[in-house]
């Protein structure tokens, strides 16, 4: 019992220091928050779209593979303000079908504007195979009210 007492207490030491300090992961001296002095992996997740009025929910992953079919096109975002700071980066991945992406809660604002978009978001195919649709991947970060969304810079 002495030695998991010792051990929480290291533990609520390094937590403590951590939230005053921050985190460092491959580095002494952490410069943020959270600082990662190496590689980054992000949790990737398959959907498959949802007929007509019933979308398929979002709830889990960062980045997203959304796999939209004939008659299957429909996602669904958690409500913004259950999920604020919470990323997402969605790739439609089909090459003929339109992804359609709705949420449970919060308005869709274009990163470049102040006036809320109209639901659903249309992530398109790339039909031609060449990667030159810019709404084929999008990333949407939740600001606890809204959705904000735009395109990735590649």
């Amino acid at each position: 019992m002495k030695n998991i007492v010792t051990l929480l207490c290291l533990i609520f030491t390094f937590c403590l220091n951590a939230q005053v300090d921050g985190v460092g992961i491959n580095t002494q001296d952490p410069k943020s928050t959270l600082d990662i002095n190496g590689n980054l992996s992000l949790k990737v997740v398959g959907y498959n779209g949802g007929p007509s009025n019933s979308a398929t929910p979002i709830d889990d992953g960062i980045y997203l593979n959304l796999t939209p079919t004939s008659g299957n096109i429909e996602f669904i975002l958690p409500d913004a303000t259950t999920v604020p700071g919470r990323i997402y980066i969605a790739r439609n991945i089909s090459d003929t079908e339109n992804a359609q992406i709705y949420s449970f809660g919060g308005q869709f604002f274009s990163g470049d504007s102040r006036v809320a978009t109209a639901a659903p978001v249309i992530m398109t195919p790339d039909a031609a195979g060449d990667g030159g649709d810019i709404t084929k991947t999008l990333i949407f970060v939740s600001d606890g009210s809204n959705w904000t969304y735009g395109q990735l810079g590649f």
